[in-house]
Protein backbone atom coordinates (compact mmCIF):
# COMPACT_ATOMS: atom_id res chain seq x y z
CA UNK A 1 0.00 0.00 0.00
CA UNK A 2 1.37 3.47 -1.04
CA UNK A 3 1.38 5.84 1.75
CA UNK A 4 -1.03 8.05 -0.48
CA UNK A 5 -3.61 4.99 -0.07
CA UNK A 6 -3.53 4.80 3.69
CA UNK A 7 -3.59 8.01 4.27
CA UNK A 8 -6.79 8.23 2.19
CA UNK A 9 -8.50 5.88 4.37
CA UNK A 10 -9.78 7.78 6.64
CA UNK A 11 -11.39 9.93 3.88
CA UNK A 12 -13.27 7.04 2.56
CA UNK A 13 -14.33 5.87 6.17
CA UNK A 14 -15.81 9.34 6.54
CA UNK A 15 -17.75 9.02 3.07
CA UNK A 16 -19.04 6.26 3.95
CA UNK A 17 -20.56 7.06 7.62
CA UNK A 18 -21.90 10.04 5.42
CA UNK A 19 -23.45 7.64 3.24
CA UNK A 20 -25.25 5.95 6.14
CA UNK A 21 -26.21 8.94 7.96
CA UNK A 22 -28.25 9.76 5.13
CA UNK A 23 -29.73 6.11 4.73
CA UNK A 24 -31.17 6.83 8.29
CA UNK A 25 -32.83 10.29 7.12
CA UNK A 26 -34.43 8.62 4.09
CA UNK A 27 -35.86 6.02 6.50
CA UNK A 28 -36.38 8.31 9.27
CA UNK A 29 -38.29 10.17 6.22
CA UNK A 30 -40.06 7.35 5.35
CA UNK A 31 -40.98 6.26 8.70
CA UNK A 32 -43.23 9.75 9.06
CA UNK A 33 -44.62 8.99 6.07
CA UNK A 34 -45.84 5.70 7.24
CA UNK A 35 -48.09 6.84 10.02
CA UNK A 36 -51.36 4.70 10.09
CA UNK A 37 -54.32 5.76 8.49
CA UNK A 38 -57.36 5.67 9.83
CA UNK A 39 -59.56 2.68 7.41
CA UNK A 40 -62.50 0.88 8.61
CA UNK A 41 -61.63 -2.15 6.73
CA UNK A 42 -60.41 -4.97 9.06
CA UNK A 43 -56.59 -5.72 9.83
CA UNK A 44 -54.74 -8.84 8.90
CA UNK A 45 -54.80 -11.05 12.24
CA UNK A 46 -52.03 -13.31 11.46
CA UNK A 47 -49.33 -9.99 10.27
CA UNK A 48 -46.68 -10.26 13.20
CA UNK A 49 -45.05 -6.92 12.61
CA UNK A 50 -46.16 -3.52 11.05
CA UNK A 51 -44.32 -1.58 7.99
CA UNK A 52 -43.65 0.95 10.84
CA UNK A 53 -41.63 -1.35 12.50
CA UNK A 54 -39.42 -2.98 9.79
CA UNK A 55 -38.33 1.15 9.45
CA UNK A 56 -37.48 1.06 13.17
CA UNK A 57 -35.49 -2.23 12.77
CA UNK A 58 -33.67 -1.53 9.15
CA UNK A 59 -32.95 2.08 11.34
CA UNK A 60 -31.39 0.30 14.19
CA UNK A 61 -29.35 -1.73 12.15
CA UNK A 62 -27.69 1.07 10.20
CA UNK A 63 -26.87 3.03 13.53
CA UNK A 64 -25.50 0.15 15.07
CA UNK A 65 -23.14 -0.17 11.21
CA UNK A 66 -22.49 3.71 11.87
CA UNK A 67 -21.43 3.02 15.28
CA UNK A 68 -19.02 0.29 14.45
CA UNK A 69 -17.55 2.50 11.24
CA UNK A 70 -16.86 5.52 13.54
CA UNK A 71 -14.90 3.05 15.83
CA UNK A 72 -12.94 2.06 12.95
CA UNK A 73 -12.74 6.16 11.87
CA UNK A 74 -11.93 6.91 15.36
CA UNK A 75 -9.12 3.91 15.29
CA UNK A 76 -7.74 4.77 11.93
CA UNK A 77 -7.51 8.50 12.39
CA UNK A 78 -5.18 7.78 15.45
CA UNK A 79 -2.94 6.02 13.55
CA UNK A 80 -2.68 8.24 10.96
CA UNK A 81 -2.05 11.07 12.98
CA UNK A 82 0.61 8.93 14.63
CA UNK A 83 2.14 8.38 11.49
CA UNK A 84 1.89 11.73 10.45
CA UNK A 85 3.21 13.11 13.22
CA UNK A 86 6.51 11.28 12.59
CA UNK A 87 7.08 13.30 9.83
CA UNK A 88 9.79 16.12 9.62
CA UNK A 89 9.70 19.17 8.70
CA UNK A 90 7.11 20.66 10.34
CA UNK A 91 5.20 22.43 6.67
CA UNK A 92 4.97 18.56 5.25
CA UNK A 93 3.13 17.67 8.99
CA UNK A 94 0.90 20.36 8.76
CA UNK A 95 -0.14 19.66 5.04
CA UNK A 96 -0.53 15.99 5.59
CA UNK A 97 -2.73 16.82 8.19
CA UNK A 98 -4.72 19.87 6.86
CA UNK A 99 -5.53 16.81 3.77
CA UNK A 100 -5.95 13.70 5.66
CA UNK A 101 -7.32 14.51 8.93
CA UNK A 102 -9.26 17.29 7.95
CA UNK A 103 -10.21 16.82 4.35
CA UNK A 104 -9.63 20.04 3.13
CA UNK A 105 -9.11 21.09 -0.40
CA UNK A 106 -6.17 21.70 -2.28
CA UNK A 107 -6.89 25.37 -2.28
CA UNK A 108 -7.49 25.68 0.77
CA UNK A 109 -4.40 24.39 2.26
CA UNK A 110 -2.64 26.91 -0.32
CA UNK A 111 -4.52 29.49 1.59
CA UNK A 112 -4.02 28.14 4.88
CA UNK A 113 -0.47 27.82 4.47
CA UNK A 114 0.98 30.88 2.28
CA UNK A 115 2.00 28.75 -0.34
CA UNK A 116 0.48 28.81 -4.61
CA UNK A 117 -1.77 25.31 -5.21
CA UNK A 118 1.55 24.35 -7.03
CA UNK A 119 3.86 24.82 -4.43
CA UNK A 120 1.67 22.78 -1.99
CA UNK A 121 1.53 19.86 -4.48
CA UNK A 122 5.26 19.77 -4.72
CA UNK A 123 5.81 19.87 -1.08
CA UNK A 124 2.56 16.83 -1.28
CA UNK A 125 4.93 14.84 -3.34
CA UNK A 126 7.58 15.66 -0.56
CA UNK A 127 5.26 14.70 2.23
CA UNK A 128 4.54 11.37 0.84
CA UNK A 129 7.95 10.48 0.65
CA UNK A 130 8.38 10.74 3.90
CA UNK A 131 5.74 9.06 5.13
CA UNK A 132 6.25 5.48 7.00
CA UNK A 133 3.58 3.08 6.13
CA UNK A 134 3.28 0.56 8.85
CA UNK A 135 3.21 -2.80 8.13
CA UNK A 136 0.05 -4.90 8.56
Amino acid sequence: MTAKEYLNQAFRIDQRINSKLEQIESLRTLLTKTSSTLSDMPKNPNKSHSRTEDIIIKIMMVEDEIKAEIEKLVALKKEVSDVINAVEPVECRMLLELRYLCFHTWEDIAAEMNYSVRNVHLLHSKALSLVHVPEK
